[in-house]
């Protein structure tokens, strides 16, 4: 039952107009020539494997930030976060985690806090495995106001094959670590913009699990995490 419930898992609310499209071009593909019809179907299986909504159990402690998405960490540098969301120019440590098309897309709030502010900036659709992705593709950042007057950024990225950022939160809403708050369709990368003091507890080539792994943390007396390949 287990098996089964882990591969029979929901879907978000936006893959299932995708799903009805694949199919009417699966059924119009098997009467035009079967070979194409299983092909369709293959990759209407596909669709619906790319738009899964799994539950996620969420660490609940005060002060971790988890991933925003499932996929690899990219990066971990320090850089500016957006301009629009008015945090000030001096860089924050930026970790970068980028999803392919096999993972789970939808995002989640990696900290709890208030949305302080949320743009959205049309752009490029540069590679969102490539550096300059921050700077110049297309993006929807949303600020997350802390306790104490702390924030932390959250940036969702659109990727090459990427044409659209699905995102549910509003400025002023008060957001739970680990919440849905949006997808990105189809490969794309999540940005995380730390306040200082917060200590990353991943490294470079890690796997991250959206909602899940705790990627950070505010009350960590420990030095960064690092890793190496076995």
């Amino acid at each position: 039952m287990d098996t089964i419930r882990s591969v029979l898992v929901p879907l978000h609310r936006e893959g299932w107009r995708f799903v009805a499209i694949f199919l009417v071009v699966t059924l119009v593909l098997f009467w035009l020539w079967a070979p194409l019809g299983w092909l369709g179907l293959v990759l209407t299986a596909w669709c619906a494997y790319f738009f899964r909504d799994p539950p996620r159990t969420v660490p609940v402690r005060e002060g971790l930030v988890v991933s925003p998405g499932d996929g690899v960490v990219q990066l971990i540098e320090r850089a500016p976060p957006p301009p629009e969301l008015d945090m000030g120019p001096d860089p924050r440590l930026r970790i970068s985690i980028f999803l392919n098309v096999f993972n789970v897309h939808v995002n989640r709030v990696p900290l709890s806090g208030t949305i302080g502010k949320l743009v959205y900036r049309p752009g490029r659709f540069f590679d969102a495995s490539l550096d300059k992705a921050s700077e110049e593709n297309e993006r929807q950042s949303a600020r997350i106001d802390l306790d104490g007057g702390r924030s932390i950024a959250l940036v969702q990225i659109a990727g090459l094959v990427a044409r659209r950022i699905v995102c549910d939160l509003h400025e002023g809403q008060v957001v739970r670590t680990g919440e849905r708050m949006g997808l990105i369709r189809f490969g794309s990368r999540c940005d995380v913009y730390l306040d200082d003091g917060m200590v990353p507890l991943v490294d470079v080539g890690m796997t991250a699990i959206g909602g899940e792994t705790v990627i950070a943390d505010a009350a960590a007396t420990e030095l960064p995490r690092r890793g190496e390949v076995r």
